[in-house]
């Protein structure tokens, strides 16, 4: 693998700083050296000259649904086919947001463990693609929100053994669900579904074979099982309140807000997504904005992540949830943190950063991103992407 070295522009290192006169060396699939520029006078190997471009950690997505499409009703449309089509179109979504400037992704629960399949294939370099990390299936209670593709468990003892099944077929992260969801009929998210104890049971399995756990969580008293319980990530958020607010931030509780998921569901109502669907949309939307205002502006921690899967959420265009994040008050620099080295810390990837030592998991983009936004959100101003060291094409 030949070296590349990236200088003549501006360079993000994912944890806040952005830089001038840098060169960043890159060996092997890694980042060698990160320093002055005039320091590789006289390097003869390829060069990428970033002049009015910056350089930034590839963006990451903590919450992906490989295995759907964006479709308007993405459980009738999975029903349809067979499991090797959704197989490779879960390759195909994979390689897609890979375009789309995201090096890495977690998936937050797909059907029959087919995502696997593709995460190993990439992993192994059968397949380009981004890192991915999964979780397997979904775990919920009896009718509860994901019942038609998770794995449904009720009483301690059985989520207990849930955790197991998808630690034994090998997945990378937990995820169960506290609440209702959109998504799923019959259910409201607003409802706690699992309880304290199935939660905390299920959080603290995943934990003891060293597995983080995210949680589906969007009622307020859902959201708090889910915290106390030791969850690494709140999914969604929806009805967050003071006290949510202040247990995450006493023990780094992430939040993953996927604004995308309903604005794109309300920018398309009419569009043969289910009824009940949007009035769900409609009835927690703006509750939802102002709860991840008051999460940010409370100083707790966000890692980016978008839904994708969801209806016409469609793999590719994942960066659009940074614009999302800034509309609702965030600033860009601490958006293009969360879909970098916080998104990074809470999947447990060595990417996210510029940093000698660190994978050459690269975004080039037009403009500066921490000024505009819309230099990192939009792929037209994406201007080269690299994994591990290898331009994407």
């Amino acid at each position: 693998m030949e070296s590349i070295l990236f200088s003549g522009g501006k360079v993000f290192d994912g944890l806040g700083a952005m830089a001038d006169g840098l060169g960043v060396l890159v060996e092997e699939g890694k980042i060698a050296t990160v320093a002055p520029a005039g320091q590789f006078e006289g390097f003869s190997g390829e060069r990428f000259d970033t002049a009015g471009l910056t350089l930034l950690p590839g963006l990451i997505d903590c919450h992906v649904h490989l295995c759907s499409g964006g479709e308007a009703n993405p459980r009738g449309a999975m029903r349809e086919l067979l499991d090797s089509q959704i197989t490779l179109r879960a390759l195909k979504h994979a390689q897609n947001t890979l375009r789309g400037g995201f090096t890495a992704v977690r998936d937050c629960g797909g059907k029959d463990f087919l995502e696997f399949a593709v995460r190993d294939a990439i992993k192994d370099g059968t397949f380009e693609g981004p890192t991915i990390r999964a979780v397997g299936k979904m775990i919920c209670m009896t009718g509860g929100h994901g019942n038609y593709i998770g794995r449904v468990a009720d009483g301690v003892e059985d989520v207990i053994k849930a955790v197991r099944e998808q630690i034994h077929a090998g997945c990378d992260q937990v995820k169960i669900m506290a609440t209702g969801g959109v998504m799923t009929p019959g259910v409201n998210p607003e409802d706690a579904h699992f309880s304290a104890e199935e939660m905390a049971a299920g959080i603290a399995e995943g934990h003891r074979f060293n597995k983080k756990s995210a949680s589906h969580a969007q009622g307020t008293a859902g959201i708090l099982n889910a915290v106390l319980g030791g969850v690494d990530s709140i999914e969604h958020g929806i009805f967050l309140d003071d006290r949510t607010c202040e247990e995450m931030l006493k023990r780094g509780t992430y939040l993953v807000a996927t604004m995308a998921a309903i604005n794109r569901i309300l920018a398309n109502a009419g569009n043969g997504i289910p009824d009940y669907v949007i009035e769900k949309s409609n009835r927690v939307a703006e509750r939802h904005r102002a709860s991840v205002r008051m999460f940010y502006q409370a100083g707790g921690k966000l890692a980016m992540g978008t839904d994708a899967g969801t209806p016409f959420n469609i793999h590719g265009e994942n960066s659009e949830e940074l614009e999302y994040l800034v509309e609702l008050g965030i600033k860009p620099v601490d958006a293009l943190i969360a879909a970098t080295s916080h998104a990074a810390e809470l999947l447990e990837l060595e990417a996210g950063r510029i940093a000698e030592g660190a994978p050459a998991d690269l975004l080039v983009v037009a403009g500066d991103p921490t000024q505009d936004i819309t230099a990192a959100s939009r792929r037209e101003n994406h201007r080269a992407v690299f994994k591990n060291g290898v331009r994407v094409v």
